[in-house]
């Protein structure tokens, strides 16, 4: 044990007594501190515990107007009514930081960023564009640059979004930029200038060589041209990209071979994808070509031998389909009506999905309209894609 002296034991009343002081010293501030509080804070925060979040918004808004010195409270609120879409309450907010003189410049650009953020939800693009320009050069500069992206691809001004999206390397993606650069090809196609579309193809391409989009309309470009070989080479080179965009361009070879007369060929190339990468979509292709070339019983053949691969009730759509051709106008009716009933089931399944937030639309889209994510839809069908899970 450790020997004390009795000297060192007259320490204990000594520190005893200074702790006592320094807790008295604590309390007294914290008493004071919230006594300097408005009574509006505190009716706030009583609601918020009793789980009454609109009285307790209107508390704080009334202690922010009491007491400006709450500036964390105005930020807090501005962020709060901005998240339930209350736009205009959230301006009032911000534009009332900005307007005040004693406040510290680094808070009103906080302040200004916040506006800006305002007006971008409230669908004010040009004054949102604007208040994020003057902050390109801040301390929120990133932040700036980022909210500008979303700007300008909202405004649909590709150009500006190349050139922000080249000053955040860490944010946008390659991926992301070739989709600007595939924006541009098709504004340009709708302009009758193919030059120009193939030239922001290539840009795509070299951003991301796995830029299906890119191949698609370089072959589109081809075919308006009158090119097919070129065209289908293009289009073939989606296997190599993404296998599972084949079904996107089924249609567009079938179209290509017919123009070629070469439509045997055509349909060997089609049916060798089919077996490969098995698509609602491709069957679709396949079907109308071997029922052209074949006849109605192989067609029928076709979708039944692929029912048995990968078993779907927009496939069983199919196959009642086939079969209605090959059943004699007499023995049809209690088919069409089983068939009535399965579309009405399958109009939910033949739809794309987001990846991304799970919106559902009857097209394909290249960005999602739901949550604007790129290449974010899978081409299959909700059905086959819920099967591939």
């Amino acid at each position: 044990m450790i020997e004390l002296e009795y000297w060192q034991l007259l320490f204990f009343p000594l520190f005893f007594g200074l702790g006592w002081a320094a807790a008295r010293i604590d309390i007294r501030h914290l008493v004071r501190e919230s006594r300097a509080l408005p009574r509006s804070y505190f009716r706030g925060l009583n609601f918020l515990l009793n789980e009454q979040p609109d009285r307790a918004i209107e508390a704080f808004v009334e202690a922010a107007k009491v007491d400006p010195e709450t500036v964390e409270l105005h930020f807090t609120l501005g962020s709060l009514f901005r998240r339930r879409g209350e736009t205009e309450r959230a301006i009032r907010m911000h534009q009332s930081l900005i307007g005040r003189d004693d406040l510290p410049q680094e808070l009103k650009i906080h302040a200004l960023s916040e506006l800006g953020q305002d007006y971008l939800k409230a669908g004010l693009l040009d004054r949102s564009e604007e208040i994020f320009d003057k902050l390109r050069d801040s301390p929120r500069a990133e932040d700036a640059k980022r909210n500008l992206l979303e700007i300008y691809q909202l405004e649909k001004d590709w150009a500006k979004a190349i050139a922000i999206a080249a000053e955040l390397p860490d944010f946008a993606s390659q991926k992301e930029i070739a989709e600007y650069h595939c924006e541009l090809a098709a504004a340009e196609m709708i302009r009758a200038r193919p030059e120009a579309a193939a030239g922001h193809l290539k840009s795509a391409l070299d951003r991301n060589r796995k830029c299906v989009r890119a191949s698609l309309l370089q072959g589109d470009i081809d075919a308006q041209q009158g090119h097919m070989e070129e065209a289908i080479a293009n289009w073939q080179r989606i296997e190599q990209q993404d296998p599972a965009y084949l079904a996107l361009v089924a249609k567009r070879l079938l179209e290509a071979f017919r123009k070629l007369e070469r439509r045997d060929e055509g349909l060997l190339l089609l049916r060798g994808y089919l077996e490969r990468y098995p698509s609602l979509d491709l069957l679709d292709v396949v079907f109308q070509l071997v029922l052209e070339a074949e006849g109605p019983v192989a067609a029928h053949g076709l979708v039944r031998d692929e029912l048995r691969r990968n078993p779907t009730l927009l496939g069983f759509d199919k196959l009642i389909e086939a079969q209605l051709l090959i059943l004699p106008p007499e023995s049809r009716a209690d088919l069409e009506l089983t068939k009535s009933i399965v579309q009405s089931y399958t109009r939910r399944l033949a739809r794309y999905r987001c990846d991304n937030c799970g919106f559902k639309a009857r097209q394909f889209y290249w960005r999602c309209p739901a949550c604007g994510g790129w290449e974010s839809y899978s081409p299959k069908r909700s059905e086959e894609f819920d099967l591939t899970l």
